[in-house]
């Protein structure tokens, strides 16, 4: 199935949907050196987002999340592409200077149709997720 969605960052990618409910601060919530996430409390504790899909609602807090977008790419530990329900500034001008794909406006509620180890193509060209499903 290929879901049609707004490009925010070009670019091709594939991989294993890593899903939360919760928005992501990248400044502090997530260690730039291992791509795990270190917020206490949030639905991703303890987990690695490198090389996965990351499908989030939004990000939050400072607009150096951005730039620790950047140093996740430069480590060897982001995201292959990423997914939101409205992407925002941080995040959009994160994956953009990172070269991450990153969509969102699905035309279907991301929630309800992925989930956690869904295999997707995430094509931030074009604008489209294709699953399995």
């Amino acid at each position: 199935m290929i879901i049609k969605c707004r490009s925010i960052s070009r670019g091709y990618a594939e991989g294993e949907v890593l899903l939360t409910h919760d928005p992501i601060s990248f400044l502090g919530n997530v260690d730039p050196k291992t791509g795990v996430i270190v917020e206490p409390g949030h639905e991703l504790f303890g987990q690695c987002i490198r090389g996965r899909v990351l499908v989030f609602p939004h990000g939050k807090g400072s607009t150096v999340g951005s730039y620790v977008l950047y140093q996740l790419i430069k480590n060897g530990v982001a995201p292959a592409a990423m997914v939101n329900i409205e992407s925002e500034p941080i995040v959009a001008v994160g994956a953009i200077i990172s070269g991450i794909p990153l969509v969102d406006k699905m035309e279907r509620n991301p929630f309800e149709i992925l989930k956690n180890g869904d295999h997707v193509k995430v094509d931030g060209s074009s604008g489209s997720v294709e699953t399995g499903n």
